[in-house]
């Protein structure tokens, strides 16, 4: 797999890679989160961590990239923008249940309602616009 890993030829000085270190941190840390918290994504997160690590640590992003449960996530993101079926159903289910629960228990405006329902679907349709397998 080593022989697929993207090379990193960005420069960056090395004041400008700290911003995005304590980015790729904070958005592994919550990647972290939801794998083990329902509803929370996990992936998206651990995309933006490695994008974050590619600016600022080799090292980092190799980790991640090789690493036994993620690894093969980013990997598909990056050779073919795949997302997985199983993470299609879990993002679309999500949304709609987040939808559901605000319209219901939140006393909010129409318009408020249908500009959230907009967004959600579009990144619905994003979503169910990528390829399920390589």
């Amino acid at each position: 797999m080593a022989q697929n890993k993207p090379q990193i030829a960005h420069t960056v000085t090395s004041i400008h890679r700290w911003p995005f270190l304590l980015l790729g941190l904070a958005a592994l840390a919550v990647g972290l989160v939801g794998v083990v918290v329902p509803l929370l994504p996990t992936t998206p997160f651990l995309i933006v961590a490695a994008w974050s690590f590619a600016r600022s640590s080799q090292r980092l992003h190799d980790w991640l990239y090789e690493h036994r449960l993620f690894g093969p996530m980013l990997r598909d993101w990056d050779t073919n923008r795949v997302i997985p079926i199983w993470a299609k159903a879990c993002a679309c289910t999500a949304m709609a249940a987040s939808f559901t629960y605000v319209a219901l228990s939140r006393d909010l405006p129409v318009w408020l309602l249908a500009v959230t329902a907009l967004c959600l679907i579009a990144v619905a349709v994003y979503i169910l616009s990528k390829p399920s397998r390589a």
